[in-house]
């Protein structure tokens, strides 16, 4: 295919926050090396921010505006980079960016795990590139090998630690003993959690990664709300500390599996071997571990968010579109989804069992449990007890695998008896053979 002439590529950047001023730098910094990098020039044409008053030291002021229209009705702006974050107002400027013939560049997980089928339809039907390498895992490829290197396998599994603050706090309440609150205020204090956390660690951001990774692994539509997502917060030091002598760490989990027919798209903290390779991804760092029926098991690790770690994702599919323009291949990456696969019931899921809960410490307690236990087809595969005095023992259990139904009935029917004197926790262990 010949290569058309195209002096510059023209962009407008969407948001000014931290990936956007990154994005900025970004094209400042490489601007010498474009031309012998993919063959044209990129030059930031507008900048859509919300105050164009507000002083932005190292940004051309004559480049900001207040008004997307002035951006639309731009017919040398090729290729709008939506950069703002959050549902609205960026979908409604996203497809009308699309509809007016722009390629259209996001680091916006919220919108692709919420509306991603009408935002690929959009760009499907208009024959343009819409790109979000950047929404998973900031700067860490993950989006184009699924898509690209790794095409050519079925996808068995992916496991992530895709959540730098959640990472963070279990780094801290792991190497010092932090309960959470603690852990979480150093976060805080470090600029790794948000004001408002909530969204990292009640674990709704990785879910939302989780759906996008679940998607484009089983080629089948998934949205947040079909992940299965469980946060942190109850997660205690001495969890950590019992997981520990067991011989596990805990980590907040992106789980998703295609099993016989039928997705498992979750997100939960978890319980996984010391010597697994997601075990030593420590502090803010993010890892995904993807599973292939032909390449095996493969890991991608590094910087899951910050300024310019999420630029650099930003920028290689700003450069990818210029290349696609410059070859005419716009649009061209194939159906994303081709099947409607079924989600598992969480109850039918098949999971290990961390169980930490205080007992009477007298003859027969063992008995009891075990009985429980057997009438549910729940096996113990560890069992760890401490004594408490006064006739009273910590009991931590860990389960073989078992329908989450089955456990959760035998754990119903063991808070109704006298000699359990309360239940601590319940974790889900991953990554046992």
């Amino acid at each position: 295919m010949a290569q058309k002439k195209l002096g510059t590529v023209h962009i407008a950047i969407l948001g000014l926050g931290t990936v956007g001023g990154g994005v900025y730098k970004l094209i400042e910094r490489q601007k010498e090396n474009f031309e012998k990098k993919i063959g044209c020039q990129i030059a930031v044409k507008k900048i859509l921010v919300r105050n164009i008053h507000k002083i932005r030291d190292g940004v051309d002021a004559s480049l900001l505006t207040d008004n997307f229209d002035e951006i639309i009705r731009d017919d040398e702006i090729d290729v709008v980079v939506e950069l703002m974050g959050g549902i609205h107002p960026a979908k409604e400027y996203v497809l009308k960016a699309l509809a007016a013939g722009k390629q259209v560049v996001t680091a916006n997980k919220d919108l692709i795990a919420a509306h991603g089928e009408e935002i690929f339809g959009a760009a499907a039907e208009k024959g343009l590139d819409f790109k979000f390498e950047a929404a998973v895992a900031g700067g860490i490829p993950v989006i184009a090998p699924l898509m690209k290197s790794l095409a050519g396998n079925d996808i068995e599994e992916i496991i992530g630690i895709v959540n730098g603050t959640t990472n963070f706090i279990l780094t801290k309440m792991t190497a010092e003993g932090m309960e959470f609150a603690d852990a979480l205020a150093e976060a805080t204090r470090l600029g790794y959690a948000e004001a408002d956390p909530t969204a990292d660690v009640e674990g709704y951001d990785a879910g939302r990664k989780c759906a996008i990774l679940s998607t484009l692994a089983f080629h089948s539509w998934v949205t947040d709300k079909d992940v299965i997502t469980e946060g942190i917060t109850k997660i205690t030091a001495a969890d950590i500390h019992f997981a520990k002598e067991m011989g596990y760490v805990i980590k907040l989990l992106a789980i998703a599996r295609e099993v016989e027919g039928e997705i498992i798209s979750s997100v939960y903290p978890a319980l996984i071997p010391q010597e697994h390779p997601l075990a030593s991804v420590n502090d803010s760092f993010n890892a995904v571990f993807i599973r292939g029926d032909a390449v095996g098991d493969t890991m991608f690790y590094g910087r899951g968010a910050g300024e310019l770690p999420t630029a650099s994702a930003v920028m290689g599919d700003i450069m990818e579109v210029a290349v696609d323009m410059l070859m005419d291949a716009c649009g061209r990456t194939g159906e994303v989804c081709y099947r409607k696969l079924p989600f598992k019931p969480q109850g039918e899921i098949a999971n290990r069992f961390f169980l930490r809960m205080h007992v009477e410490d007298k003859p027969g307690v063992m008995a009891a449990i075990a009985n429980v236990f057997g009438i549910n087809n729940v096996s113990m595969k560890q069992l760890l007890q401490k004594s408490l005095g006064a006739d009273e023992a910590e009991l931590m259990i860990v389960t073989e695998k078992v329908k989450e139904k089955n456990f959760r009935n035998a754990l119903r029917l063991l808070t109704e008896m006298e000699i359990i004197k309360g239940v601590s926790n319940v974790i889900r262990v991953h990554g046992l053979k």
